[in-house]
């Protein structure tokens, strides 16, 4: 029976429920499968502390193997951990892991050797459709000498590289609180932040997939509130959130209150444009703020603005030899990582730019964090062409107002702007909303809303 795939492969990752959509004997045809597309002789291979992520990346081991190619396992790690192992080995990578999904979800991140993305357009329709060929047919006949597989611990590696990227040694001390959400950053953040003048207040670093205390997705404010209510208790001097496979990082200041990540963004620009003599490329995606391209032409790096989505941010990354790029969805990417994301090394900057003056977060952010925002709204829409039309007709006769469909539809007023587009794997419409001060955003922001959910 040939397996059902199209609602697991998406377009930068497979995810999905276990074992209802997916199980082992499906990761072993997919650790097959990314050894032919790639080609490859050896590959790493990661886990999150998932419950089913031990067993899907043996069985993927297994697939590889059979196909003659030899195995790294890392082990327990972050996904950027995973992008460290693929980049310093130069090996393509797995990381088993459905990042914020509940416990009953899982999935797989590929990459290239050098942690190139593996996606639709680079070679994940290919392991589709050879997943689906030897699901019905079975594999073809294995390598004649099978792979070996072999054990390597990269955390101290992956500390190290990440702290030789960022100045700490002179910060002053910081009492910073960090929520792991029960995923990957209780496993990594002990290594990283070891040594640093840090009074660490740790929440939820046990490993537990099965998320006991809260969902580990900071993007939905109500996942970030313990860390907010210890921030205050702790008179702390920030807060740091991951998600579950622990390359998005969010903050939050001494206030209690949740940065916006295109206030970050904007900081580590600033920071990495300093770093290169005040030159070089920045990409954004294009709901990220518009204070973005405007501090990285004060810093004298120029702005290149893109799509939503990794793969399309690290292909830009690649072609204009970007130092630095970052989306409002908390992913920070870095020339000097390969490329990828990591939460972790914006969390370094955020801590290095804190320590290095005296002043409170919420002040050094000011410069960065210019506009109002509302953040991204979802409304589930039955007819989302329909509704996208239904919005450009009624701003299409409006003098002075601007259109692009980059990435969805993008209207452009004189001291506002908004984005609305369609999920990819969702019947949703998500908006994003800025403007020069509160009462215009939050008109433009009912406008719209009425016009979708009419």
């Amino acid at each position: 029976m040939v397996a059902d795939l199209s609602q697991l492969v998406k377009a930068y990752d497979v995810r999905g429920v276990v074992p209802d959509q997916w199980d082992e004997p499906l990761a072993e045809l997919f650790g097959a499968a990314f050894v032919q597309v790639t080609d490859a002789d050896a590959i790493v291979i990661g886990h999150d502390m998932r419950p089913s992520s031990p067993g899907l990346a043996a069985a993927f081991a297994r697939g590889a193997t059979a196909r003659g190619a030899d195995v790294t396992l890392i082990g327990l790690c972050s996904t950027d951990q995973l992008y460290y192992a693929s980049g310093a080995l130069d090996l393509p990578g797995a990381m088993f892991t459905a990042s914020h999904n509940p416990a009953r979800y899982n999935g797989i991140k590929l990459c290239r050797a050098g942690a190139a993305p593996v996606g639709q357009d680079t070679g994940l329709t290919e392991i589709r459709t050879l997943v689906e060929q030897w699901s019905e047919h079975g594999l073809p006949a294995t390598a004649a000498t099978p792979g070996t597989v072999t054990e390597r611990d990269t955390l101290t590696d992956y500390a190290a590289h990440l702290l030789g990227l960022v100045g700490l040694s002179g910060i002053r001390p910081l009492k910073v609180v960090v929520d792991a959400g029960n995923g990957m950053g209780g496993h990594t953040v002990p290594t990283v932040f070891a040594g640093l003048p840090l009074d660490l207040v740790p929440m939820y670093f046990e490993l537990d997939g099965t998320f006991p205390n809260h969902e580990a997705n900071p993007l939905d404010p109500k996942n970030i509130t313990d860390l907010q209510a210890r921030v205050l208790a702790e008179g702390a001097d920030l807060g740091l959130a991951f998600d579950g496979d622990a390359d998005r990082c969010f903050v939050v200041d001494e206030r209690g209150a949740g940065v916006s990540p295109s206030a970050i963004t904007a900081l580590v620009a600033a920071r990495e444009l300093a770093r290169n003599g005040g030159k070089g490329t920045v990409i954004h995606n294009l709901i990220t703020s518009w204070s973005v391209p405007e501090v990285v032409r004060e810093n004298g790096g120029t702005p290149v603005r893109t799509r939503v989505g990794h793969s399309f941010i690290k292909a830009e990354m690649a072609e204009h030899g970007a130092i630095f790029g970052g989306e409002h969805s908390a992913h920070y990417y870095f020339r000097d990582f390969w490329n990828a994301d990591t939460g972790m090394l914006a969390a370094l900057h955020v801590l290095a730019a804190l320590g290095g003056q005296d002043g409170p977060l919420s002040g050094l952010l000011d410069r960065y964090d210019r506009y109002a925002g509302s953040g991204e709204i979802n409304s589930t829409v039955a007819d989302q062409t329909g509704r996208l039309a239904a919005v450009r007709a009624a701003y299409g006769s409006r003098e002075g107002v601007r259109f692009d469909e980059l990435d969805g539809l993008t209207v452009t007023g004189d001291d506002w702007w908004f984005n609305l587009r369609a999920s990819n794997t969702e019947p949703l419409l998500r908006l994003n909303v800025e403007a020069r001060d509160e009462k215009t955003m939050t008109a433009v922001r009912d406008e719209v809303l009425a016009l979708v959910r009419a």
